[in-house]
């Protein structure tokens, strides 16, 4: 079977790399989804992962600790950095060609990310990975996935998360949460469903690129959602609210 995707991006969450660590990573959890990527990778898709940081410093909660937000946005672009030549490392060991760019400057580490060249180690089957956020701080990873996503030309954005799609509530919380199979991202602002941040969203929404929030954790379900499996929920502009029948 053909993918229904020919190039990518995956955002992961700092925290998903945790498990069920209180912070830092676990390594389970990093082979776990680098076996997914691999999986993508196999199906012939061209991949762009952009990774969180929360795992190792959230700059939302310094200027509490008495940290500027701006300095705190930083360490937090560093974290990212971290993590994405964590998952490098463990993505090479399992043989895939990878490149990690950084949107600040870091040469001995990563090389700078251009997008003309980002889009050329894509097209060459290497999975590229985005580091250090937009390079600017007051904006998170998910308005960073947002952009790099639209200008290395993706076809989706697919946020791996702990659930399975989009709920209503929290279902981590709430029992009787309702998943959504699709929704538009006029219902996920009007409901504040918190997918992805505002800025992330409307920056999809103005460039008509759809978003798919799908469960990371269960193995082979970003292969299966590739291959078109009914995995996760759709976030685009040309759908209504629909539920999960069950």
């Amino acid at each position: 079977m053909e993918p229904r995707f020919k190039r990518i991006l995956l955002k992961l969450s700092g925290e998903a790399l945790m498990g069920e660590r209180e912070y830092g990573i676990d390594p389970a959890s990093l082979q776990s989804y680098a076996d997914e990527i691999l999986g993508a990778v196999e199906l012939g898709v061209e991949v762009g992962i952009v990774l969180g940081g929360g795992n190792i410093y959230r700059g939302v909660s310094s200027a509490a600790e008495g940290i500027h937000k701006a300095s705190g946005d930083q360490m937090g672009m560093l974290a990212t950095m971290i993590n994405s030549l964590a998952l490098q490392n463990i993505l090479e060991s399992k043989g895939v060609h990878t490149r990690l760019a950084s949107a600040i400057e870091m040469n001995q580490i990563a090389e700078p990310y251009i997008r003309r060249r980002a889009m050329r180690h894509l097209e060459k089957g290497r999975v590229v990975i985005l580091g250090a956020g937009t390079g600017h701080p007051y904006f998170t990873t998910d308005t960073a996935a947002a952009l790099r996503a639209v200008e290395i030309e993706a076809d989706v954005i697919i946020k791996g998360t702990r659930v399975d799609g989009v709920y209503d509530s929290d279902p981590e919380k709430n029992p009787d949460a309702t998943r959504f199979n699709e929704i538009s991202y006029f219902d996920v602002l009007k409901r504040d469903l918190r997918v992805m941040d505002l800025t992330a969203i409307t920056l999809c929404r103005e460039n008509k690129l759809p978003i798919i929030v799908f469960n990371i954790n269960t193995k082979g379900n970003l292969r299966r959602l590739l291959l078109g499996e009914d995995v996760g929920t759709l976030v685009s502009d040309s759908v209504k609210a629909t539920t999960n029948p069950e």
